[in-house]
């Protein structure tokens, strides 16, 4: 069964600001989850389609990765797919209105596997809605103070 969370939020900030917080590696780990590690895979960071990266639950001794690979890119929107224990993507994407950008985050997921489905319905579903919004809350901090 397909699953989709999605938040926005409005950003007193160019679209382009906007976009960089989520193609910068340095910016976007200003607001990312500290839980959270993004790296490359391979020595260059990117976002253009066909980039490679991974994102690292930093638990101590697991560590669970999802493998990303970006499948759809153009100005103010990239998109993520991954595969793994969750297969989907994770959009991400720029609409300019009249006093800044609005900003979508559609994370769109399937999980094939029973128990592991079980296991984030019970444990982890709520609270990776709630920390979604609280990163676009921190992420609007980043780029309004680009702004300034």
């Amino acid at each position: 069964m397909s699953q989709t969370l999605e938040q926005s939020i409005q950003i007193k900030a160019t679209s382009t600001v906007v976009e960089r917080c989520f193609t910068d590696l340095t910016l976007m780990h200003r607001w990312l989850n500290p839980v959270l590690r993004c790296e490359p895979v391979g020595e260059v960071w990117s976002t253009e389609v066909g980039s490679q990266s991974r994102f690292v639950i930093q638990i101590p001794v697991i560590q669970p990765t999802l493998n990303t690979v970006v499948i759809e890119r153009e100005p103010g929107l990239v998109v993520w797919g991954f595969k793994g224990f969750f297969q989907g993507s994770d959009r991400w994407e720029c609409q300019p209105v009249s006093n800044g950008t609005h900003l979508l985050n559609r994370f769109e997921f399937q999980i094939p596997n029973p128990l592991v489905s079980w296991g984030f319905q019970t444990f982890a579903a709520t609270w990776t809605k709630a920390d979604m919004e609280a990163q676009l809350v921190r992420l609007k901090r980043v780029a309004e103070e680009i702004m300034l």
